[in-house]
């Protein structure tokens, strides 16, 4: 694969401190908030321009904790779905290639298994941020939408669900996969095997507990919103 200049937005989230460790093949570019901010689209313009990069990947945004999107929605629209918007305009203007870190929260989380192809309906006010950011993502074809199910390792929480099904993957194994899929385009489910949190978590984090989540809940949180990744693997077995 040639070797492309790669501009990371969020450079100080949990998910880039991890991909700045991880040696991808590329040369990836960090800006800081001062050098591009996603708020300010003349500033946006003037660093691409400058730095000519062939590919963006978009993770500046707002995510944790959950609560803020449901407290201050300005702030969550502002940064998830206007910010978005604007970094999708210049990559348009631009030519440049746009990948986008959205959420499998996107799905109705309700019976699993979900395909790219299946209806959205996000379950609590984060997703329906990431949803709008791709809106405008979906409108530029020159992109690719991960709709992503991943956490830190070790897991940040003592206590994980043992009825709540997903299909997270660690950040690390996120980040080995990546270079597999700077060329595709369009939307992809990048998650692991289906399963119960607690039994994703249990292996490596020895002293989590077991919590249930109830039925009736007003947490918010999909019972069911684990993915189907039969594209990701037919991807990654080409590579």
């Amino acid at each position: 694969m040639k070797k492309n200049r790669i501009v990371i937005t969020g450079g100080t989230s949990r998910f880039a401190s991890v991909l700045k460790k991880h040696k991808i093949g590329h040369t990836l570019l960090f800006p800081n908030k001062n050098e591009f901010n996603i708020l300010d689209y003349k500033k946006i313009r003037s660093y691409l321009s400058k730095l000519k990069p062939k590919i963006l990947i978009h993770l500046a945004g707002l995510s944790r904790p959950m609560k803020i999107h449901e407290d201050d929605i300005k702030r969550s629209i502002d940064l998830n779905i206007i910010g978005t918007a604007n970094v999708t305009k210049a990559c348009e203007e631009k030519n440049i290639k746009l990948i986008y870190f959205s959420t499998h929260y996107v799905y109705p989380g309700t019976k699993g298994n979900y395909k790219e192809t299946d209806p959205l309906l996000p379950v609590n006010n984060y997703a329906w941020s990431k949803l709008g950011g791709e809106a405008s993502v979906q409108m530029y074809k020159n992109s690719l939408i991960l709709r992503l199910c991943m956490t830190e390792k070790p897991f940040v929480h003592d206590a994980a669900y043992a009825n709540v099904k997903t299909s997270f993957l660690y950040h690390e194994k996120v980040a080995e996969i990546l270079e597999s899929l700077l060329n595709e385009k369009g939307i992809l489910n990048v998650g692991g095997k289906k399963r119960f949190i607690y039994d994703f978590v249990k292996n490596d984090k020895k002293s989590v507990k077991k919590i249930y989540l109830r039925k009736n809940s007003n947490s918010k949180i999909p019972i069911n919103s684990s993915l189907n990744i039969s594209k990701l693997k037919k991807i990654i077995k080409k590579k």
